[in-house]
């Protein structure tokens, strides 16, 4: 749709902006006592805290376009300064800006970064980031990456920098987090736009949020400020950081002129018709995979639908290298990662959908988001909300989720990323074939048995036997282990239950995915003693020798997926009083 020239002339009027976000301090100015603070009032353990965080989100109208599908342009300043406390947040010193690079939608500019510490004699010294120390990597072919490490980095240093995102269309009007892994002493976001868009700002999770705004006549600023944030740190049983973290989501709803209101709002639909267009994921279904004689081979025999579904799964996990890189898009071509026996997690998966649909398997692909990228809201028409592409296939009445990245996941369980989650199916959109899926099975659980036997002396010392017998969920979580060598396996089972050693660890049925997975081993260890008594916890090599839940605050939900492990005890000799 063109705009009409009285709606350009409004459009061009408006783009300045009222005022304009500052920072608690100028860039390259520093008090000297934040280099002399040594610990965070409001999170004592902190190893780095950020001292302050701005950032100003700017929307302009481009007097060059004449259509409603970019005609806005948008930037992005971000000044950040941290102060690093103990050793343990020196890690922050390591800067990644990604930005989305594909078609030159984004790009970071005016890039600054400077250190500041205390020399002996009390004086403030400056090291710059030099130009040449600051890198630009290419991630994929939609993202790259701007990459520094700050000079002169130590426990007391105060870091800051700054840059500015400029971007076509409203990508750099995005979600801003208030809360981090480290404390935050002050956060800011501000948001600058025109009156045309009509905005609306979610605020998730956020108490606290002091909330200002001030409009004229052609634009409106709205800023949001939270100060002391305590850091969220990975806390146990927590499904995703990004879920609990304290922030806000900018959505633009409309464009709203003169006689028209335009909604900027997409439907699945719309996403998905795109989708399918995209060349580096609808259009790869449609590319001819050729079979190998070996896959030939093996398809010629089985007529049933699930032994065919079953042998290209195993197929495609067995000969595809992962690269360790989740992803919607085949970035290289299925035939490419094909031929090279090698691709990243949509590559693969796309492969595994077109050798099922070549089968004549009813197959699709389905986009998820893992839950360390954390939950979807299907309410919200974005598919930035996901981070991996999966096959669904459908036999009669039964659904299958199949993730080729995954190899030690049957063909009969949902990978354990996405369990407990919604997946988005992408199909014929005039027919009844795509839609939203939760994805889990109730009769599917994290199911550990342990046989533990052990003789107890006068004493106290354990000398015992332990059988584990892990299904389901519970086998492919130590299958995961097990992949490390079974002496990082090994030392793992000692780590997790301190006084205790392993010895001559013995596993069965680690190739065959259908069977349970049993570990048999030999441990020593001593009991705790308390007058008269010996004691010990039935909770060893359970998984859960520790109470996890020991702080006095927590920021996520409890998502305690485990059916108990209940040990089985066989027979003490010479025991003495025994308290569990």
């Amino acid at each position: 749709m063109k705009l009409s020239a009285i709606t350009l002339c409004l459009l061009l009027a408006t783009s300045h902006q009222l005022f304009a976000q500052k920072s608690p301090q100028p860039y390259g100015t520093v008090d000297k006592a934040d280099l002399l603070l040594n610990n965070c009032s409001f999170d004592p353990n902190a190893g780095a805290m950020v001292l302050f965080d701005v950032g100003m989100a700017n929307c302009y109208v481009d007097p060059n376009s004449y259509s409603y599908d970019n005609f806005v342009t948008s930037d992005f300043e971000h000044h950040v300064r941290i102060k690093i406390l103990s050793d343990k947040g020196l890690n922050k010193a390591n800067v990644k800006i990604p930005y989305y690079a594909g078609n030159n939608i984004e790009d970071i500019k005016n890039m600054s970064a400077q250190t500041f510490n205390l020399d002996a004699a009390g004086n403030i010294v400056i090291t710059k980031l030099g130009s040449d120390q600051v890198f630009r990597n290419k991630i994929n072919n939609r993202y790259s990456e701007v990459v520094f490490v700050f000079p002169n980095v130590k426990v007391g240093s105060v870091i800051e920098y700054k840059y500015k995102k400029v971007a076509k269309s409203l990508h750099a009007l995005d979600k801003w987090y208030f809360q981090e892994d480290i404390p935050v002493k002050y956060s800011s976001y501000v948001i600058d736009y025109p009156n045309i868009l009509d905005i609306s700002v979610i605020n998730k999770r956020t108490t606290g949020l002091v909330t200002k705004e001030k409009a004229s006549d052609l634009r409106t600023i709205k800023m949001y400020t939270l100060e002391n944030i305590k850091a969220l740190r990975d806390e146990p049983f927590m499904t995703c950081k990004d879920d609990y973290l304290f922030q806000v989501d900018p959505v633009v709803l409309a464009v709203v002129t003169p006689g028209e209101c335009r909604s900027m709002l997409k439907t699945w639909k719309q996403v998905i018709t795109m989708l399918m267009e995209d060349e580096d994921f609808g259009l790869q279904l449609k590319k001819n995979i050729p079979r190998t004689s070996d896959l030939e081979l093996l398809l010629s025999g089985p007529g049933d639908p699930y032994k065919k579904m079953n042998i290209i799964y195993d197929y495609v996990k067995q000969n595809m290298q992962w690269d360790q890189k989740d992803g919607l898009w085949a970035l290289n071509g299925v035939r490419a990662a094909w031929k090279d026996k090698k691709g990243n997690a949509g590559e693969i998966n796309l492969i595994l959908v077109n050798l099922l649909k070549d089968a004549g398997l009813e197959a699709y692909p389905m986009l998820v988001s893992t839950r360390d990228n954390g939950r979807v809201q299907t309410s919200v028409a974005s598919i930035e909300q996901f981070n991996k592409v999966m096959a669904y296939v459908t036999i009669g009445d039964r659904h299958y989720v199949l993730d080729g990245t995954s190899s030690n996941t049957p063909v009969n369980m949902i990978p354990y990323g996405v369990s407990y989650t919604e997946g988005l199916v992408i199909g014929n959109i005039d027919k009844a074939d795509w839609g939203w899926k939760y994805l889990w099975n109730e009769e599917q659980q994290f199911n550990d048995d342990i046989l533990l036997y052990a003789d107890i002396d006068e004493a106290g010392n354990i000398n015992g036997e332990a059988t584990i017998t892990s299904k389901e969920y519970a086998r492919l979580t130590k299958m995961s282990h097990l992949q490390k060598g079974k002496r990082a396996y090994q030392q793992r089972l000692e780590s997790d239950n301190s006084g205790y050693t392993v010895d001559s660890l013995v596993m069965e049925n680690e190739k065959t995915d259908s069977l349970p997975l049993v570990q048999h081993f030999k441990y020593q260890g001593k009991t705790n003693t308390s007058g008269a008594y010996n004691y010990f916890s039935i909770n060893q090599f359970s998984g859960i020798e520790k109470n996890p839940f020991v702080e006095d605050e927590r920021f996520s939900d409890i998502f305690l997926w485990i059916q108990p492990a209940i040990p089985h005890f066989g027979p003490y000799q010479h025991p003495r009083r025994l308290c569990v």
